[in-house]
């Protein structure tokens, strides 16, 4: 596969390919240095013992030292690699990564930033820590099995006997533990996601006394996560028990068998304890891929989910970056259903917005109108039909190109922790300027100013240190920030007052002079004068759409007649 046909995560790993190719030569010297041990022995019992030199042990001493130094150099250095390539890896995917949650997303699907974030931890920590090395040393395996056979074919048979039983013992790990570990952790991120909406709305659990009910529902995905892991454990730690019987029983039986060998004048004595030490160096990597196998299966799944949620660059087309968006829109017979609710949210929507214009959006609760509006910055695609900004599909701009031209207050105000003024500038460049004109536009640079450090005043996570209008202007303030040409509104007037409305207003008719598209998603009537046109929705659908007064008028005429035929009900009611 050539570099350009790559997933992400495999072209950031070929591009460490020299550093995977050192490590793989260091592994070849250390694994050769792992014969310093038996060979020293051999020499004692063969040589020392049998010369009674010991001068010869003196040299051999000082050789197996010096090997042995040069084995742990050798070994510091394969390491440090290794925690280098972790490094890199991390570097050249954690922007992406970070951004999974705010990128390509649907209606029908979302990718946790956090779950991603987690996934590239656990590439990072299996690529710096023992269970890739024991990869590295498995190869060798058979160059000491060989080795030990070499010595003797029925010391050689038995050795091959051992790492079969162990290698199987690995494979029946990896069929217990399977089912239970991918269980383990959906429950887990089950446990986490309900612990970070809970984080969200933990006042409202505290005061409506919710606690306890939500502990119970928590300690059910906990407590499924605990025994699934709990399986897991218990299957593993038999299976690594059984392991490390098999291997500590097959250096008995080395030994046992070497002896019945050296007494047979078959092999030498020192042949013993080097056919043993050198035995059990071929099957330590084998063990300790039994020992790594949950790393291994984590990581595992940890690539395949980030490599999908990554997916190859290679297989989209290179997008041309587009002029600056004017603030047209058409939609087209767009349709929107989410995953496992068979009624479309939205159903059929076309709709066309002049740049310039101010549009208004009102209907009531669950019609589709917060829907519609993500939509319309793009937060969000459509099941079916098409969202053009300047005639080219919404989802074919450049996230980050197209994000700096739109503004968008959510119903939910959500600020950040850190000064007005970064939360204002969308965390950005610092321009005093354009920060001070998007808060007097919005009506907020008053009350800034009486914050106890103005625009350098920390208002805390969730901007919880402002009340709910404060924290709605200066969500506001960041919506039209940088002269974006197009800003969307949902609910934008549910925290203010009556002077609040007023300045709200104001602010509208400041964005249409200033040429840009602005989108009013309201349910109170109190910001409409300041809309050209006006779109009803009902169960999905645009019930009626058009100038501003007519489309007020017609509903006034509409109420009149529903209330002049209640009425008239009433009446023959009290008649009967």
């Amino acid at each position: 596969m050539s570099q350009g046909r790559m997933s992400a995560i495999g072209r950031s790993l070929h591009r460490s390919r020299k550093v995977f190719l050192s490590v793989g030569i260091f592994s070849l010297f250390i694994n050769l240095t792992m014969l310093n041990g038996p060979l020293f022995m051999l020499q004692v019992y063969d040589r020392v013992l049998s010369s009674q030199s010991k001068e010869t042990l003196v040299f051999l001493t000082l050789l197996a030292a010096g090997v042995l130094i040069f084995q742990s150099l050798m070994e510091v250095v394969r390491s440090n690699l290794l925690i280098r390539a972790g490094a890199q890896l991390d570097s050249e995917l954690q922007s992406q990564t970070f951004g999974l949650s705010f990128d390509g997303k649907t209606a029908e699907h979302q990718t946790s930033s956090a779950q991603g974030l987690r996934d590239l931890d656990a590439l990072r920590g299996f690529l710096s820590g023992s269970g890739l090395i024991a990869l590295f040393d498995a190869p060798w395996t058979p160059i000491f099995l060989f080795i030990v056979f070499v010595i003797h074919p029925a010391l050689g048979v038995l050795a091959l006997a051992g790492a079969a039983v162990i290698l199987l013992l690995a494979y029946l790990s990896e069929i217990a533990t399977r089912s239970a570990l991918r269980e383990a952790a959906t429950a887990h991120r089950d446990s986490e996601y309900f612990v970070g909406t809970l984080q969200n709305n933990a006042e409202s659990a505290r005061s409506m006394g919710m606690v306890r009910n939500l502990q119970a529902r928590w300690q059910e995905h906990h407590e499924a996560s605990l025994a699934w892991q709990a399986l897991a454990s218990d299957r593993g730690a038999q299976l690594n028990a059984a392991a490390k019987f098999a291997r500590q029983m097959l250096q008995i039986l080395a030994l046992a068998l070497g002896a019945y060998l050296a007494l047979e004048n078959q092999i030498s004595a020192g042949a013993i304890v080097a056919s043993s030490i050198i035995m059990g160096r071929a099957l330590a990597p084998i063990e300790a891929t039994i020992g790594q196998w949950k790393a291994f299966v984590q990581a595992r799944h940890a690539y395949a989910r980030l490599n999908d949620a990554l997916r190859s660059e290679a297989d989209a087309a290179p997008q041309t970056e587009l002029p600056p968006p004017m603030g047209a829109y058409k939609l087209e017979d767009v349709f929107v259903r989410y995953e496992g609710v068979k009624e479309p949210v939205l159903k059929g929507i076309s709709l066309e917005l002049a740049p310039g214009e101010a549009f208004g959006v009102i209907g009531p609760t669950g019609s589709g109108k917060s829907t519609l509006a993500r939509l319309m910055i793009g937060a969000m695609k459509p099941t079916a039909g098409s969202v053009r900004l300047d005639g080219v599909e919404l989802s074919d701009w450049v996230t980050r190109e197209v994000g700096s031209h739109i503004g968008y207050l959510a119903q939910d105000i959500e600020l950040l922790d850190g000064t007005v003024a970064e939360n204002i500038s969308r965390y950005g460049e610092h321009n005093s300027a354009a920060i001070v004109e998007a808060a007097k536009i919005a009506g907020a640079h008053e009350f800034i100013l009486t914050l106890p450090n103005g625009y350098d005043t920390v208002i805390g996570d969730r901007g919880k240190l402002l009340s709910g209008g404060q924290r709605q202007r200066v969500g506001l303030a960041r919506a039209v920030y940088g002269g974006c040409k197009v800003v969307v509104l949902d609910e934008p007037n549910a925290n203010l007052d009556a002077i609040g409305e007023a300045d709200l207003r104001r602010a509208i008719e400041t964005l249409k002079k200033q040429g840009r598209t602005v989108v009013v998603v309201t349910h109170r009537p109190g910001v409409l004068p300041a809309v050209d046109r006006l779109a009803v929705m009902q169960a999905g659908q645009i019930a009626s759409v058009g100038p501003r007064d007519e489309v007020l008028a017609a509903i006034t005429k509409a109420n009149a007649q529903m209330t002049r035929k209640s009425a008239t009900s009433e009446e023959a009611r009290r008649a009967s």
